[in-house]
C-alpha cells in the first residue's frame, strides 16, 4: 500500500512540473474521448437500424387473378417449405389495395379512390431468415428450365420481385459509414497515444538524475517504471471524467429532449450510457498505458 501511494505522489509530481505537456495530453484524451462518445452509439445505432432494415427486406410473388384459392394454398404450403423462408403471408387483392391507400396522400388518394376495378395482384410477401439468401430463394421460386430461362414452381406465378439491389445498397452505405468511423477512431488514438508518449518522456528526461541515483541504490526497473505508468494512467483518467462529464451533459440538455420528437435521436439511446462510460474509461486508460508502455520501453533505459 505505501509503495502504491509512493508511485502515486512520484506521478502528481511529474504532472505538476511538466504542466503544459500533461494538459495538452488532458486535453486530446478528453478530445479523443469525446469523439469515441459520439461515434461508438452512431456505430451502435446505424448497427441496429441496419438490422431491423434488413430483417424486414422481402421477397414478393405475384399471383395471376384467375389462380383458384386450391393453387394458392397448394403454392403457398410449398413456398414455406423452401430452405431459408421463416414466413408467408397471402395478400389479397382489396388489402394491397388498403395497404397502397395507406401509403400515399393527397392527390394520389384521391386518384385512387376514384379506380372503379382493382389493378393490383395477389402475392405472397416471403419472409426470410437473411437477405443474403435472396438470391437463392428467388432462384428456388423461379429455377431454369429446359430452355435456360427462369421457369415458375408453379402456373400460377406471374412474376417475382426480390430486394437484393435494396439490400445491397444498404449493406455498400453501412459498411462505408463503418470504415470511416473506425478511420476516425483509429487516428485519434494514435494521436493520443503520440501526445501521452511526448508527456511521459518529457517526465524522464526531467527526472533523469533521480532515475540514476535511484539505479545506484539497487531499485528494480519496474520500482522505476511505475511511476511513469501511473502518470499516464491519471492523464487517461482525467481526461476520460471531464469527457464523460460533458457527454452526460450533453445527453440530459440535448440528447434526451430531442429523443422523444426525432427518431433519428432516439435511435442513439438504443446503447445505455452506463456500458459507454466503461468503453470510453476502458479506452482511455488503455490508451494512457499503452502510450506510457511504449515510450518506457523505448526511452527508459534501465
Amino acid at each position: 500500500m505505501r509503495r502504491l501511494l509512493f508511485f502515486i505522489r512520484e506521478a502528481l509530481r511529474a504532472l505538476r512540473r511538466n504542466a503544459a505537456p500533461s494538459v495538452a495530453a488532458i486535453v486530446t484524451i478528453v478530445v479523443t474521448t469525446l469523439l469515441l462518445g459520439v461515434l461508438v452509439p452512431v456505430l451502435h445505432a446505424s448497427a441496429s437500424k441496419t438490422s431491423d432494415v434488413r430483417s424486414q427486406i422481402e421477397l414478393r410473388t405475384y399471383l395471376y387473378d384467375d389462380a383458384s384459392k386450391g393453387e394458392i394454398t397448394a403454392l403457398q404450403k410449398k413456398l414455406k417449405g423452401l430452405p431459408h423462408v421463416t414466413g408467408v403471408q397471402y395478400i389479397g387483392k382489396a388489402k394491397a389495395l388498403r395497404i397502397l391507400r395507406g401509403r400515399v396522400k393527397g392527390d394520389l388518394q384521391k386518384s385512387i379512390s376514384q379506380l372503379k376495378d382493382n389493378p393490383l395482384p395477389r402475392s405472397f410477401n416471403i419472409s426470410i431468415d437473411d437477405p443474403n439468401n435472396l438470391g437463392a430463394i428467388h432462384q428456388e421460386i423461379e429455377p431454369p428450365g429446359p430452355s435456360g430461362k427462369p421457369q415458375p414452381i408453379s402456373s400460377i406465378i406471374s412474376g417475382v420481385n426480390d430486394s437484393s439491389q435494396e439490400a445491397s445498397k444498404i449493406r455498400s452505405v453501412t459498411d462505408a459509414i463503418k470504415i470511416v468511423l473506425v478511420l476516425i477512431a483509429a487516428l485519434l488514438l494514435i494521436a493520443s497515444l503520440m501526445l501521452v508518449g511526448n508527456t511521459i518522456r518529457l517526465s524522464i528526461y526531467a527526472r533523469r538524475r533521480e532515475v540514476e541515483v535511484m539505479r545506484l541504490v539497487g531499485a528494480t526497473n519496474w520500482f522505476i517504471r511505475w511511476p511513469f505508468v501511473f502518470e499516464g494512467l491519471i492523464v487517461g483518467l482525467l481526461g476520460a471524467g471531464i469527457a464523460i462529464g460533458i457527454l452526460w451533459v450533453g445527453k440530459v440538455t440535448i440528447v434526451d429532449p430531442l429523443s422523444n420528437n426525432f427518431n433519428l435521436v432516439a435511435n442513439l439511446q438504443t446503447m445505455g450510457f452506463a456500458p459507454l462510460v466503461a468503453i470510453l474509461a476502458g479506452a482511455a486508460m488503455a490508451v494512457s498505458a499503452l502510450g506510457s508502455g511504449v515510450t518506457l520501453r523505448r526511452f527508459l533505459r534501465v
